[in-house]
């Protein structure tokens, strides 16, 4: 069944013979930058300074740690691109039903101004005390929930399967893609909390609780900031197996809860790191990941760091090599920070760079490099077991025929494993792909943006042994022969959809 699956979703197969030089080994001469144990070693330094919040004194610090290596790397130009961000700050979180307290986590970016920008607010010494309207999995549309508090269940909306239908080519050695918990598991971006709240509010709800039902037993769960929406009110995250707690207690007290919190939101500077590596022509092909975090970040996104400055490394030191040969495009390297805070960097960035060309640079491709991590599930008791097989990788990419070919080829000669190629030109007419290239993607530049969605990955249980250390040179590789294809390929026609002149 598996076969017969794999055979109909691999659309991109049936057209083309893969050329393999077998399996890249990750065994690395001393001094090569892409090589297992230096990545690595990147990876923990980022972890070290974490948390990398943006306006963080770790924050700042990862700015300039990545500055630091691109420069040793020989970049030239490397600077700062600042923005103003928002830093949100919780205390005083609780919720008690009756004389019963509950473990919770406050939402993030909760309980904010409606002009989401800088504001203190706080329920004060008593607390918002309401009654608490129960929607579980359902809708809040329909329910009277004026002056309540909704409690929901929290809905990852975004299983794995749900991208086989613009999958064109799966390298799946392990056999592992078509496993059914692997398929129906759904990663942590996408979910059911922006449409939730928004109705919460609309109806006129003073706060809501979320139970994360299918997560496993952590509430410290770091959703991103959802820039559509100012969420106005209060809110708590709890597990499932408190969740459970939480509505027996609320049958046995007249279905009444008081919320505690209090939230200072200032103003903060955004530092996204930009280093170049010149070529022939101002034709620029970038390469980015983000630096920010709000837990360890090892996988999300110290792995996608520690890529982008691998790759500055290597093209550095082949730069600095006598008789060096310029490429025909110039290499731009970017770290981007605000991915937690609201994307103030990258909405930023395409404005200077993309949509008003107030450089010299005229960027005509994207490589983007999140997320390497190992698979993980949750145990029938609700633990969170990591395992020794990667975490499906999708890849992202609008390029033309030849070039999605070539990407094919790369990922099975260098052994990504897990991965697959999505077509992400479907993407472009509903506005966007979940991957931190969106913004650039938007902007009409061709990507090839690679990413995966562990449970762990917005969770202070994204620590270092999440890492998938194995595929850390596997995959720089692939983005190694995506850089030199691409610098190959006339600018106008990297993407499926040719640009205009």
């Amino acid at each position: 069944m598996r076969s017969a699956m794999r055979c109909v979703v691999v659309t991109l197969a049936a057209s083309m013979t893969l050329t393999v030089a077998g399996h890249a080994s990750v065994n690395a001469a001393p001094d090569d930058p892409l090589r297992t144990t230096r990545i690595a070693q990147t990876v923990r330094d980022l972890v070290d300074i974490a948390p990398r919040a943006t306006g963080s004194p770790g924050g700042a610090q990862a700015a300039s740690y990545v500055a630091h290596r691109f420069r040793q790397a020989g970049l030239s130009d490397v600077h700062y691109e600042e923005v103003t961000s928002y830093d949100w700050t919780p205390s005083n979180a609780a919720l008690r039903v009756g004389d019963t307290r509950f473990d919770v986590f406050p939402v993030a970016h909760s309980f904010i101004g409606a002009d989401a920008r800088a504001s203190y607010r706080t329920t004060g010494r008593g607390g918002r005390s309401a009654p608490v309207v129960d929607i579980g999995k359902g809708r809040v549309q329909g329910r009277d929930v004026r002056g309540k508090i909704v409690l929901f269940d929290l809905n990852f909306t975004l299983p794995t399967a749900a991208l086989l239908a613009l999958a064109e080519y799966i390298h799946d050695p392990d056999n592992t893609r078509f496993d059914p918990e692997v398929m129906l598991a759904a990663n942590p971006y996408v979910t059911s909390l922006e449409s939730t709240v928004r109705a919460a509010i609309a109806g006129g709800a003073v706060g809501f609780v979320g139970v994360l039902a299918d997560y496993f037993d952590s509430n410290r769960y770091h959703n991103e900031y959802y820039r559509r929406l100012a969420i106005t009110i209060p809110g708590m995250w709890v597990t499932a197996r408190e969740g459970a707690r939480l509505r027996q207690s609320l049958a046995r007290n007249g279905h009444r809860a008081r919320l505690d919190l209090t939230v200072n939101r200032r103003a903060v500077t955004g530092r996204t790191v930009v280093g170049m590596l010149p070529g022939r022509t101002r034709d620029t092909v970038m390469v980015q990941s983000h630096h920010d975090s709000v837990s360890a970040g090892a996988v999300e996104d110290g792995t996608g760091t520690a890529e982008v400055i691998a790759l500055a490394e290597h093209y550095g030191r082949l730069a600095a090599r006598p008789g060096y040969r310029p490429r025909q495009k110039s290499l731009m390297f970017v770290t981007f920070d605000t991915h937690f805070t609201g994307y103030q960097s990258h909405q930023a960035f395409v404005r200077k760079y993309i949509e008003n060309r107030s450089t010299p640079w005229r960027i005509v491709a994207n490589a983007t490099i999140e997320h390497i991590g190992r698979h993980a599930r949750r145990a029938r008791d609700g633990r969170l077991i990591t395992t020794n097989l990667p975490e499906p990788k999708g890849i992202f990419e609008n390029l033309n025929l030849d070039l999605k070919v070539a990407l094919a080829q790369s990922l099975v000669r260098n052994n990504v494993r897990a991965a697959t190629l999505l077509n992400a030109t479907p993407a472009q007419l509903i506005g966007g792909i979940p991957t931190d290239a969106s913004f650039v993607f938007g902007a009409g530049v061709p990507i090839v943006s690679f990413i995966s969605g562990p449970r762990y990955m917005y969770d202070d249980a994204d620590t270092f042994d999440k890492v998938d250390v194995s595929q850390l040179v596997p995959v720089a590789r692939f983005y190694r022969d995506t850089l030199d294809r691409l610098d190959r390929e006339p600018s106008a026609g990297i993407g499926l959809i040719p640009a205009r002149r």
